[in-house]
């Protein structure tokens, strides 16, 4: 059957092959009042795909806290969040993912989807000043796994450096579930004048519709579709559904938005991502009930014969959708024509709510704005869930039933020699970290990333955050937990949290216990943003990360990964990781505890992998960052680092290697020492503070109620625990810096 011409006859099987179901097909049917062409089925079959219309998702999605006393822009209102950060500017942010192309083709599945987060940010009208990125991969040792690492990094790196925007943050963490499916998530900001946002919107009857940037290709054609269905081993047939970019252009395009930001020329401007044409001209038209007329003959093509669906669907990169007030024309055009970019008239606004698309004069589409978006027509399911059964054995875990260890050090080594803990400088190194010199943490190591914002006394912090395994074992906690440790990483910077972006990784939304999975992540964020007052300003979701593995479908961790913003109100309180001076003390906030649980020692090391989510308390957690800010605000403290991955040993080691110092701890005898040392339980802090203030603090913690542990003191270069060395700093240094590599080598 071709499925290519407007005259092929349309059936619920065609339906079937684009990824809709029969009973869409018979929805698509009642909305247009007759049986939808080739063309117009394609429109639908992306537009109600996952991936653009959220369909499995959007119910529980809608249970998340969007209001807040910052909020400009709230979820699902514009191309990314925005928030006030005060002296009439404003902060625009978002995170999404792009995992299917990246396990296809790495290097332009991680390049291209740099290249759309940002252009989010800029088509707002913000500057692009900051990236991070969250990646998972599989087992370190397998050559696939080493190949996509090795793409999607050098893609994040070349196509970031060439646009010129610092990576100020980041994540990388491995296991055997992201075999098939790598999870490439890219995150950016951007800052702009409060009152000169422009939306992505689109009305007045006679306004003309442009097509701005690059040329439209056949690249990325059904990549929406493609990214709501599991990988399998036909997915490389879907290479074509993979963008190309081109992070020069996307600089021109970047200059150019913002100069026609600076006029009021314009109705409204999208970003041409997910579909193409399709999905920016029905979702700007959609908000205000207008419709349009589009003329694909003008559309600028790079091949010749390009297929009216072919043009709609192109995800061809570098590209916009731009509403231009009638009259101001000429002005659009030469902004455009400066910067040596496509600036197209191919259409206008209409009245009624339809979108009309002609080609060679004959019209190809006809079809109601309305019903492709997400709160419109757009289908919304309840899917069902169930609580899997391995949930109820990881409750059965007892520490009582692991025998204490008695080789500490090997422990320790083993820890810092992890590819989830040790350093990741052979990926930061690829990445600009100093173009712009807005990153204020590259010499002054710091837990969330610093962005300075010149000629004021504040900055911005920005930090992305998710334990999947946390979450695999409890998706409730597990997500309240990476909610709260990127609020903690904010805090420990000497910031306020203000608000999140999250990215949410999931397999198969029709398998039950993966949706069981999606439904607690999303309960536990509600828990935590509210008690943090950090609303969500937006994000992604991805399913169907998931694949056939020895017979058996196996879905990835579930991976909501959360991106945050805070405000650092004074650049006095930035307070770095690092330990700062020989002998100063260092002291634990936050109480201790028998617990093992999901830790890297339990499952890595012990090889334990069923256990629970570790011990966390969203009341102490709240606490704990209060009483942080406190003794930030009162300069008590030289350092403060979080309590993370590899518990208290790797977070005392990252305070140390910083600036070459060494330790000299006591564990407490009344836990297990490998609990207190490699324990991850949530809700601690390492610090360090000259003697003279140890008084002050012990009485501002007693007054504030919160639990703290003197542990001892800030060394030359060794490592010790209860009198027992663990090495020389340089030593381990030098292990934790190359470990990744050697891995890769």
């Amino acid at each position: 059957m071709d499925l290519t011409a407007n005259d092929t006859k349309v059936t619920v099987n065609t339906a079937i092959e684009l990824g809709l179901t029969s009973d869409e097909f018979d929805q698509i049917e009642k909305i247009l009042g007759r049986t939808p062409n080739f063309t117009e089925l394609s429109i639908y079959s992306v537009m109600w795909s996952e991936h653009c219309s959220y369909k499995n998702s959007i119910k529980w999605l809608k249970t998340l806290p969007k209001e807040g006393p910052h909020m400009l822009a709230e979820a699902g209102e514009e191309n990314a969040g925005l928030v006030d950060i005060g002296d009439g500017q404003a902060c625009a942010f978002k995170i999404e993912s792009h995992n299917h192309p990246s396990a296809l083709e790495p290097y332009q599945g991680a390049a291209t989807g740099v290249g759309g987060i940002n252009r989010d940010i800029f088509t707002m009208g913000a500057r692009p000043i900051a990236q991070l990125n969250s990646l998972r991969f599989g087992d370190i040792s397998l050559d696939r796994t080493k190949w996509l690492l090795k793409g999607v990094v050098k893609g994040i790196g070349n196509y970031g450096n060439s646009f010129g925007i610092p990576v100020v943050g980041g994540e990388v963490f491995f296991d055997k579930c992201y075999n098939t499916n790598p999870l490439v998530n890219a995150m950016s900001a951007g800052i702009m004048e409060a009152d000169k946002m422009i939306s992505a919107t689109s009305y007045g009857e006679g306004n003309p519709v442009y097509i701005v940037g690059s040329s439209t290709g056949k690249d990325g054609i059904h990549g929406a579709a493609f990214a709501s269905k599991d990988i399998s081993e036909d997915s490389m047939d879907d290479l074509p559904a993979v963008q190309v970019g081109d992070p020069f252009q996307e600089k021109l395009l970047l200059e150019a938005s913002l100069e026609l930001a600076e006029t009021d020329c314009i109705i409204g401007m999208q970003d041409m991502g997910a579909a193409g044409i399709t999905c920016s001209t029905s979702e700007m038209s959609g908000k205000e009930g207008f419709g349009m007329t589009i003329d694909l003959d003008k559309v600028p093509t790079r091949q010749d014969g390009m297929l009216p669906f072919e043009i709609l669907l192109s995800e061809s990169q570098e590209r916009m959708l731009v509403v231009v007030k009638k009259g101001r024309e000429a002005e659009v055009e030469k902004i455009f024509d400066k910067w040596d970019l496509n600036c197209v008239q191919i259409g206008e606004v209409t009245k009624g709510g339809i979108l009309e698309y002609y080609m060679h004069g004959e019209k190809v589409a006809e079809v109601p704005a309305e019903s492709l978006i997400l709160g419109g027509g757009a289908p919304v399911y309840e899917r069902e869930y169930r609580e899997p059964e391995y949930y109820r054995r990881n409750l059965e875990f007892k520490i009582e039933n692991v025998q204490e260890p008695t080789e500490y050090k090997k422990i320790a080594k083993y820890l810092w020699n992890h590819p989830n803990i040790a350093s990741k400088k052979w990926v930061i190194e690829q990445y600009d970290s100093m173009v712009g010199t807005v990153n204020m943490s590259t010499n002054k190591p710091t837990d969330a990333g610093i962005v300075n914002l010149k000629g004021y006394n504040k900055a911005l912090a920005f930090t992305v955050d998710c334990n999947a395994r946390y979450v695999q074992a409890d998706p409730e906690k597990g997500c309240a937990i990476a909610v709260s440790e990127a609020a903690r990483n904010v805090v420990c910077s000497g910031g306020e949290p203000s608000a999140i972006t999250n990215c949410l990784n999931f397999g198969n939304p029709y398998n039950p216990e993966v949706y069981w999975q999606f439904v607690g992540a999303i309960k536990g964020m509600k828990l935590a943003c509210e008690k943090f007052q950090t609303p969500v300003t937006g994000g992604n979701v991805s399913f169907y990360n998931q694949s056939v593995q020895n017979d058996k479908d196996v879905p990835v961790f579930p991976t909501p990964t959360i991106g945050m913003m805070g405000i650092v109100k004074d650049k006095k309180n930035i307070t770095s990781l690092a330990f700062q001076n020989e002998g100063d003390s260092i002291y634990l906030i936050g109480a201790s505890q028998n617990d093992i649980s999901s830790s890297e020692y339990l499952y890595s090391y012990l090889g334990i992998e069923e256990s629970p989510a570790p011990y966390f308390n969203i009341e102490e957690e709240y606490q704990l960052q209060k009483s942080i800010k406190t003794i930030i605000k009162e300069k008590l403290i030289n350092s403060a680092h979080d309590c993370a991955d590899g518990g208290l040993f790797i977070t005392l080691l990252e305070s140390a290697m910083a600036n070459n110092l060494g330790f000299e701890i006591n564990s407490d005898s009344n836990f297990r020492k490998d609990a207190f040392l490699f324990g991850e339980a949530q809700s601690r802090v390492v610090v360090s503070l000259s003697g003279d203030k140890e008084a002050k603090l012990q009485d501002t913690l007693n007054d504030l109620k919160i639990p703290f542990t003197k542990l001892g003191k800030v060394t030359s270069a060794e490592l010790r625990v209860d009198g027992e060395s663990y090495g020389s700093i340089k030593e381990a240094k030098q292990e934790f810096e190359s470990a990744l590599e050697s891995y890769l080598n």
